[in-house]
């Protein structure tokens, strides 16, 4: 078991550390690989990015614990992903192209080439930075979650390695090597969760004395959670929708979206849409079917945590080699999305928050080990479970930036001031939202994303009643 997870994680590094042959020493390169990847690397590092150990701890614990009802996370979040990607993705490459700026900040604060979105693209790089961090901390303590149960290693053994492999290619090849390796980690997930699926249906009897077994378990096969915040059909469709805006806030996540821009040709973004979305609904609903699983080969629901539920499985019930497979798949998950979020903290830092943009690879290297320090530390105190800290900073990001980018790609012209004012409100409004508890009944995301929107769609609607006929801005179609 050991053996064989020591050889994959030697394999991601290898691969990462290989990609510097192409490095060419500049911090375009380095952010954005010369927006030179191609689509079937683009759409599998991303879903890699995506599919992070939020998938492989937290919704396969929520599973756990919540049953069926699951599948609606699953349909409204790719639902909503897929929405948003028709109309953004392409947009936000042509933008890239038509601009001189390596981050998600930059473009967005510079998408018509004006030369005063300074304070906005700032304020962008510090809500980057602060969510980012916890987001990072996040995947570093799913990993060490996972060593944990299937290794016996303390607590801070996972965070610590998964921090030093991470370093070690972030430092030889930036997102080059991040996107590598997460085309490779990708297919080692997906083995991984499909070979635990088949092999718990096998252990538990087959399809039907599985089936059977969960209908013996009360409320498990119910389509919607027992305990939702507003009963009835009411609270239904609030549940659904909370987790489309959960999926639409994809297009708020700077290390997602950071994969389209490294795209090498704007036009094969349909080729790196397919990649991403047949290897994202193959996987989640791979995801989901594990987290039943557990729960009926678990079934002592009290003595461990429900995030554990995966590696205690694996380890209960596969031969010594493929619960490395499994440790390696998850352990993937977590450095595939943590190298992510570390390169566009590193960004938000040397490109977004100093004065001056800074070209010196050493100094970008050195940048990007030290956000890497600060994710491990926060792992080692993190006090909270992985789905809250992943839920927390999606929907942070999502309510700043999403209705920005959603205004921009529709061709409207926000003046600075108004960015940076729906952004704090939708951000205000989201974390609001959960510090009094009504995420319970409504995904805190989703009133955040609809008053930054308002305020911008408020603005351009006064602005264009303001302007003569001829000069009124044209909003392309969708």
């Amino acid at each position: 078991m050991i053996l064989a997870f020591a050889g994959f994680l030697l394999a991601f590094t290898l691969i990462g550390v290989s990609s510097a042959w192409l490095s060419r020493g500049t911090r375009h390169d380095y952010y954005l690989a010369d927006s030179s990847v191609k689509p079937w690397l683009v759409g599998l590092s991303a879903v890699a990015t995506n599919n992070s150990g939020y998938m492989f701890i937290g919704v396969i614990g929520y599973t756990y614990a919540t049953g069926l009802a699951s599948i609606w996370l699953m349909i409204g979040w790719i639902a909503g992903d897929f929405l948003g990607s028709m109309f953004v993705h392409s947009r936000l490459r042509q933008a890239t192209s038509r601009c001189d700026e390596v981050s998600y900040a930059g473009v967005l604060s510079h998408w018509y080439g004006q030369q005063d979105g300074g304070q906005l693209q700032r304020l962008i790089g510090l809500i980057s930075l602060l969510f980012l961090l916890a987001y990072a901390a996040a995947q570093l303590v799913a990993g060490s979650k996972a060593l944990q149960v299937l290794l016996g290693w303390p607590a801070w053994a996972g965070a610590v390695m998964g921090s030093v492999l991470v370093a070690l290619y972030c430092m030889a090849g930036g997102i080059r090597a991040s996107i590598w390796t997460d085309a490779a980690q990708s297919i080692v997930m997906i083995l991984a969760m499909g070979f635990l699926l088949v092999s718990t249906v096998g252990a538990l009897g087959g399809i039907d004395a599985t089936i059977e077994s969960m209908r013996a378990v009360p409320h498990f096969l119910d389509w919607f959670p027992k305990d939702l915040a507003v009963p009835g059909a009411i609270g239904a469709v609030l549940f659904i929708a909370s987790w489309l805006f959960a999926g639409i806030s994809v297009i708020g996540q700077p290390h997602i979206m950071v994969r389209f821009m490294t795209l090498d040709n704007g036009d094969k973004m349909y080729q790196a849409r397919i990649w991403y979305y047949l290897w994202f609904i193959a996987f989640y609903c791979m995801a989901t079917g594990v987290g039943m699983l557990s729960r009926i080969y678990l079934t002592d629901t009290a003595s461990f945590d429900a995030e554990l539920a995966l590696p205690t499985m694996a380890l209960e019930i596969l031969p010594p080699l493929m619960v490395g497979l499994v440790l390696a798949g998850i352990f993937a998950a977590t450095m595939s999305t943590a190298d992510s979020l570390i390169l566009s903290c590193s960004a938000a830092i040397t490109h977004d928050l100093l004065p001056h943009n800074i070209e010196n690879q050493w100094l970008i290297k050195l940048t990007t080990l030290a956000i890497t320090a600060c994710a491990l530390g926060l792992a080692l105190s993190n006090t909270q479970s992985v789905f809250s800290l992943v839920i927390l900073a999606w929907s942070g990001l999502a309510s700043a930036f999403a209705p920005l980018l959603i205004a921009l790609c529709i061709g409207w012209r926000p003046s600075q001031g108004i960015s940076i004012l729906a952004m704090l409100a939708g951000l205000f409004t989201a974390m609001l939202w959960r510090w009094f508890g009504w995420h319970n009944a409504v995904y805190e995301g989703l009133p955040g994303i609809l008053v930054g929107l308002a305020i911008l769609s408020s603005y351009h609607l006064l602005r264009s009643s303001a302007l003569p006929d001829e000069n009124r801005p044209v909003t392309p179609s969708i």
